[in-house]
C-alpha cells in the first residue's frame, strides 16, 4: 500500500488565544498542511479551551483542514455542532462515550472524515472493532489535557502496533502530544503520517513558524527513509 503524504498539523493549543484567526493564517503561511484543533470540557479531561462558535470563526480563516479533536465526554450530542461549525475531520475518544461504534456512524453520517483517539493507557486492541469506520487513528503521546507536556517514548511502539492493525487499509496515523522534531522520525519510521505539534510550532513566534515546521518535516522525512 502506497504511504500517505506526510501533514504536519500545527495545534492552536499553543497559538496566542488573543490573536487566533491571525496565528492561524500564520502557521499556514509557514507550511502547514492542516490545522490541530484541541476541544477539552474541563471534564473527560482537566482543562477548557473552545467550543462551536469560536471554530465557526477559524473557520473563516483558513481554507486548511481543520483537524478538530474532541476531548468531551458525552461526544455523541456535539458532534453534529461541530460539524456544522465547520470541522473536516472530527476525531473522538474510545472512552469518551459508552458506544464509540454508534458515535463513529455519527460522524460519518455528518459527512466528515472519521477519528477514533487512544489515550496512553488505551490498549490498541480496543481499536479491531471499528477499524474500518475510521479514516485516521490518534495516538496520544501525553495524557491529554495540557499543552506542553513531555512525550511518552512508548507511544512509538504503539504506533507500530496501529500500522500493523491497519494493515493495506489507508488510514492516517496521527501522533499527537509533546512532539518534535527530535522524535518526528522515529515516530514516522513507525507509520505515523500526521504529527500534531504545538508548543514545538508556535515557540520562537511568528518568525520561527517556517523553520519549526521545516524541521519537523525534514526529520519525518529522514525517519522514514532510514526505515527502508
Amino acid at each position: 500500500m502506497a504511504r500517505n503524504p506526510l501533514v504536519i498539523s500545527p495545534s492552536i493549543l499553543a497559538a496566542d488565544f488573543s490573536r487566533l484567526g491571525q496565528e492561524i493564517e500564520d502557521v499556514a503561511a509557514a507550511g502547514a498542511d492542516w490545522i490541530h484543533v484541541d476541544v477539552m470540557d474541563g471534564h473527560f479531561v482537566p482543562n477548557i479551551t473552545i467550543g462551536p462558535d469560536v471554530l465557526k470563526r477559524l473557520r473563516g480563516c483558513t481554507d486548511r483542514m481543520l483537524d478538530v479533536h474532541l476531548m468531551i465526554s458525552p461526544v455523541d450530542p456535539y458532534l453534529e455542532a461541530f460539524a456544522k461549525a465547520g470541522a473536516d475531520s472530527i476525531t473522538a475518544h474510545v472512552e469518551a462515550g459508552p458506544h464509540i461504534h454508534r458515535t463513529l456512524d455519527a460522524i460519518r453520517a455528518l459527512g466528515k472524515q472519521v477519528g477514533v483517539t487512544l489515550n496512553p493507557g488505551t490498549p490498541v486492541s480496543s481499536l479491531e472493532s471499528v477499524i474500518d469506520l475510521v479514516d485516521l487513528v490518534l495516538v496520544m503521546s501525553v495524557n491529554p489535557g495540557f499543552g506542553g507536556q513531555k512525550f511518552i517514548p512508548e507511544a512509538v511502539e504503539r504506533v507500530k502496533a496501529v500500522r500493523r492493525m491497519a494493515g493495506e487499509r489507508p488510514i492516517r496515523i496521527e501522533v499527537d502530544g509533546g512532539v518534535t522534531a527530535e522524535h518526528a522520525g522515529a515516530l514516522a519510521a513507525a507509520g505515523a503520517d500526521t504529527l500534531v505539534a504545538g508548543s514545538f510550532v508556535f515557540h520562537g513566534g511568528r518568525e520561527a513558524y517556517a523553520a519549526n515546521i521545516a524541521a519537523l518535516r525534514t526529520a519525518a522525512e529522514e525517519g522514514l527513509a532510514g526505515s527502508g
